[in-house]
């Protein structure tokens, strides 16, 4: 089979249609007729694309068998077609083909309809907010159903329109972050949309149309324009108020193989295989694509340009980076940039198995050097602070572990080559793998395995709330005063947990809701982070953004086994505080640490942060309280 789908590709580059400029474009419409095009096997006896008046449900209304010429199949159907749905069928069963851009409920027929219908008012005037490097961003990832759909006062619980409300829009003001990253909001297979009173929950890490907003997230999934419109709303309202929209993208693999569109319009041509011809697994989830195949290649790239041109999308996370190889990234990275330089890339440097291809290929954390401007989440310092990530039980830094040191002072320059930091004690690194801290994403829990909390709460004992608290701001203290780029999960300034759950990906809203009581019995959590989020962006000196710069700027001081304490000095990033020194104890006692001598304001310190100052200090040590951080300027 694979023979015969080079020797189709062959034929098509040598007719014209390279991979280049081989378009995706499975539907043009227009009120006299309608062309239909797929990229199938040209051995198929026969390809089809049925009319139907409904989204699901119904005989078709046509039947019209499609003609194979220059590497595609294609029908034309007169008369207007506009609001009627579609499907391709070569013999595997319907589906809507591999780049619908608007379904019907399900997402089981693709849609005719008028994209400019779906633009919201003003939307041509909707603009990027500016980011001049990506340091400059505070990433704040969230789902959907998470963070609306316990919220009081919310409209459009766990809809995309509940971004659009003025709690949220205030919230996120509040709080300081300029990049929201929404987990996958592309239509996804694990949740019923004609069932949604059930309230199934996912993650949504299961695609089926990549290119469509997903229907359970609308108000309407029946009815294609709502999810369209309504997801443009979304953007257009976090964008008005100075927010980037984050798309996270799960391009390395499908919710299955059989039922997918890849293996549905041409068959095995989109996953990889194994020497034996099995199915490769490097996803975990039973299949793993070929991103190196030239029109798997092109179906990433088209997608993500689709993203950026239609919906206005700033940014893209890629789940399982490792799995996709090097050139794909990289193209992926040059067509980004003619569009607009400042959309962030960045995503999960590993694989959840063992990939088809040779690592050499992949873009894994270890290969960051050879993909320009594309970043990666450290783990290093992630597991650091809170433990490794194979055991719930064992903790990181934050609870005592002293020869985690290394790794947090490997995370805090932003994963580069320091002549401070011994490579030889740093976890999962031997080498530094980031050329530049903007490719390092610097974070201490996500949407996977136990938020910071639970985390906590599992793996330090006996641990009273204050203790809890504590931490909780000491590990987030670290991760704002890193040069890479910050993340943190939704909910963590508000002290959430998910009740222990380790993989909540299918729990129930009791588990994964953001409990926004805690805002009112933990107010002093909230005011940390947003005060510290407001420290990092006043203060260049924390996001420099060049490794050289960092070299010369930030040196770390000698300090106690269970402290760090850094120095960004000399006007770093011209900063306007001269000498900026930070020291984070992890320790359950004060400890007294030396700094250079001087008179020094103190802004940061006993979980509380004003930078007008708290008080002065003169001299050369600084007591640090149990659990916490200092930051002081001279």
């Amino acid at each position: 089979m694979m023979r015969k789908v080079l020797l189709s590709l062959v034929i098509m580059m040598s007719l014209g249609a390279t991979s280049q400029d081989f378009c995706f474009n499975e539907m043009t419409y227009a009120p006299e007729a309608t062309t239909f095009r797929l990229f199938a096997p040209k051995e198929s006896q026969t390809v089809k694309v049925r009319i139907y008046q409904q989204g699901q449900g119904g005989k078709a209304l046509k039947t019209i068998k499609m003609k194979y010429a220059d590497g595609l199949w294609s029908a034309t159907v007169k008369g207007d077609m506009m609001g009627r749905f579609y499907t391709f069928d070569i013999g595997k069963g319907e589906c809507p083909g591999v780049f619908a851009k608007a379904v019907g409920v399900n997402g089981q027929r693709a849609a005719i309809v008028q994209m400019e219908t779906t633009n919201p008012v003003g939307w041509e005037r909707d603009t990027r907010p500016v980011c001049k490097t990506p340091v400059d961003l505070v990433i704040y990832e969230m789902h959907h159903r998470d963070f609306s759909i316990a919220r009081p006062e919310a409209k459009h619980k766990g809809k995309f329109l509940a971004l659009t409300e003025p709690w949220a829009i205030s919230h996120l003001k509040q709080l300081g972050v300029n990049a929201v990253h929404i987990l996958p909001s592309y239509d996804y297979g694990s949740v019923d949309e004609t069932r949604l009173s059930e309230n199934k929950y996912n993650w949504g890490y299961d695609p089926v149309n990549y290119n469509v907003p997903e229907g359970s997230y609308a108000t309407d999934p029946y009815h294609p324009e709502a999810r369209i419109r309504e997801f443009k709303q979304m953007v257009q309202a976090l964008h008005q108020a100075g927010i980037r929209v984050v798309l996270d993208v799960v391009y390395n693999h499908t919710y299955d193989i059989e039922h997918s569109n890849f293996q549905r319009t041409y068959p095995d041509y989109y996953y990889r295989k194994t020497n034996d011809g099995h199915y490769s697994n490097g996803s975990g989830c039973g299949n793993e694509t070929a991103s190196e195949r030239p029109l798997m290649r092109r179906f990433m790239m088209e997608s993500v340009k689709y993203w950026i041109d239609e919906y206005h999308i700033d940014g893209f996370r890629f789940d399982l980076m490792g799995v996709h190889d090097i050139e794909t990234m990289n193209q992926i990275r040059q067509m980004v940039d003619k569009i607009d330089p400042s959309i962030f890339i960045y995503g999960e440097g590993w694989s959840a198995g063992q990939c088809a291809l040779p690592t050499e290929q992949l873009g894994v954390k270890a290969n960051i050097p050879l993909m320009p401007r594309i970043a990666a989440f450290s783990d290093e310092i992630r597991d650091a602070l809170r433990g490794p990530f194979s055991d719930d039980s064992k903790p990181g830094w934050l609870g005592g572990v002293v020869d985690s040191k290394e790794s947090l002072k490997f995370g805090i320059v932003g994963c580069i080559s320091h002549p401070q930091v011994d490579m030889a004690k740093v976890n999962y690194s031997i080498v530094p793998w980031a050329v530049d801290p903007i490719q390092m994403i610097s974070y201490v829990s996500c949407h996977d395995d136990m938020c910071l909390v639970d985390r906590l709460k599992t793996s330090v004992a006996h641990l009273t709330t204050d203790e809890l608290i504590r931490l909780d701001l000491l590990a987030q203290t670290a991760v704002l005063t890193s040069q890479g780029v910050p993340f943190i999960l939704s909910g963590e300034e508000l002290l959430r947990d998910k009740k222990g759950v380790h993989n909540s990906f299918e729990s129930p809203d009791s588990v994964n809701r953001i409990d926004w009581s805690n805002m009112q019995r933990y107010p002093q959590v909230f005011n940390y982070y947003s005060r510290l989020i407001a420290l990092r962006s006043n203060h260049p000196a924390f996001r420099m953004g060049s490794a050289d710069l960092v070299r010369k700027h930030l040196e770390f001081l000698k300090s106690p086994k269970d402290v760090v304490a850094f120095r960004l000095k000399d006007y770093a990033g011209r900063d306007n505080w001269r000498n900026i020194i930070v020291v984070l104890n992890a320790s359950r006692k004060t400890m007294e640490t030396t700094i250079p001598r001087g008179c020094y304001t103190v802004v940061c310190a006993e979980g509380i942060i004003n930078e007008e100052g708290l008080y002065s200090i003169e001299g050369s040590t600084v007591n640090v309280a149990p659990q916490s951080a200092v930051i002081l300027h001279d």
